[in-house]
């Protein structure tokens, strides 16, 4: 069966910029709005999940400057953050993840609420609350300064959960780092930045040629010139040695990834991750900051088509504040999220019923919408999603 989309819906609560909001996800979702309305604040809750069950809690946490500096900064200046992802299971059965976490003093944190519930088949569930796990498996005491799902990923009902949760991946493309020789490793998932593309394309090349092969076939349009790229050994390092046509050659000639520009790097990376293998571990999401940056306008339509086509097998995630990208005619607007800053807290939601009411009739596209500054959430229906709102099932009496 299609296990595309995989998260079906997110609520985030008092994270960075985030009061709270509750929206749901497709195959393809762009979330778009100004620089600082909190587009990357909500990807980053999603990663923040995928970084705590990967590494440690304490860890994802450091990684953003300690707990003050996750949860949200405003009125009250709330002690807790939480967040409830609602998914869907390869195998179909449908569930969420949730968990609140709250400050301590001098920097120190706990976990003061953690549910897990999948539906499907036998269904199983566990709650850790103050300390106690309660639900599926034996009663027992839990620490507070971890996420137990790690812990809970030993047992059969709860592995696809923690597997599905931890194999999303997120992307800022550094370029300087894809020229840079490369250390080999397992090539299993692209690093953030893009530091390890030559083990991963390397490996794609071994495993799935023919998207090696649709990677050459996209990049050849986005860069005109390029005809190849292959992974390259230097002694102990390792790097991407790409063929370009040179006027007055009569072969291609051969380029290493420290030659190439910001641009054609940046391009390789987005596509690299979009079709990587996951080295057999399907990955479920791809999380991506703006990735026309150091694009032409004219590659918005190509980029646009290896999105939809990646999206047939990967939940893809994008956020973006290029109209020449939201130009593009056949755009379901129905994949479009609007983000706003509204006093300094993010509103996310799908776009307000003026702008649909435009689109429809042709008036603009969603990018001149965007120049006009006209592409707004709709506030009502934020206000009616976030009403009321509980990251947790209610435990039966």
């Amino acid at each position: 069966m299609s296990d595309v989309p995989f998260l079906r819906r997110v609520i985030v609560k008092n994270y960075k910029s985030i009061a709270v909001c509750n929206v749901e996800l497709g195959a393809l979702t762009f979330l778009v709005g100004p620089n600082g309305s909190g587009k990357s604040n909500f990807l980053d809750a999603v990663r923040f999940v995928a970084d705590a069950l990967r590494t440690t809690l304490d860890h994802a946490l450091r990684d953003r400057g300690g707990i003050n500096e996750v949860r949200r900064r405003g009125s009250g200046h709330p002690n807790h953050f939480g967040m409830r992802l609602e998914f869907l299971l390869p195998d179909g059965s449908p569930g969420h993840y949730a968990f609140k976490i709250a400050a301590k003093p001098r920097g120190a944190f706990e976990v003061q609420t953690e549910e897990c519930v999948v539906r499907g088949g036998n269904g199983a569930s566990f709650r850790v609350e103050s300390g106690v796990r309660t639900g599926a498996g034996l009663d027992k005491p839990v620490p507070g300064d971890r996420l137990h799902l790690v812990a809970a990923s030993g047992e059969t009902e709860f592995r696809p959960v923690y597997d599905s949760l931890s194999h999303m991946a997120f992307y800022n493309l550094n370029p300087d780092r894809m020229r840079e020789l490369q250390t080999s490793d397992s090539g299993e998932l692209l690093a953030r930045d893009g530091s390890n593309a030559t083990s991963v394309f390397r490996l794609l090349g071994e495993l799935r040629p023919k998207q090696k092969l649709r990677i050459e076939e996209y990049l050849s349009k986005v860069v005109p010139g390029v005809k190849g790229v292959e992974a390259r050994v230097l002694g102990p390092r390792e790097t991407l040695e790409f063929q370009q046509e040179v006027a007055g050659a009569k072969n291609p000639w051969h380029f290493l990834a420290a030659n190439m520009s910001d641009g054609t790097l940046r391009a390789l990376g987005i596509l690299l991750s979009l079709f990587q293998t996951g080295n057999g571990k399907r990955i479920t999401l791809v999380g991506m900051e703006e990735p026309e940056i150091a694009l032409h306008p004219a590659a918005a339509g190509i980029l646009l088509d290896a999105l939809r086509e990646a999206s047939g097998e990967t939940q893809i995630v994008v956020t973006s504040h290029s109209p020449d990208l939201l130009d593009i005619v056949d755009l379901n607007r129905e994949s479009i999220l609007a983000v706003h800053a509204e006093k300094g807290d993010t509103e996310i939601a799908p776009i307000d019923p003026a702008s649909v009411a435009m689109l429809r009739r042709g008036l603009y596209t969603p990018g001149e919408l965007l120049r006009l500054g006209q592409l707004e959430p709709d506030t009502i229906l934020f206000g009616e999603s976030t009403r009321q709102l509980h990251l947790f099932d209610k435990v039966p009496a």
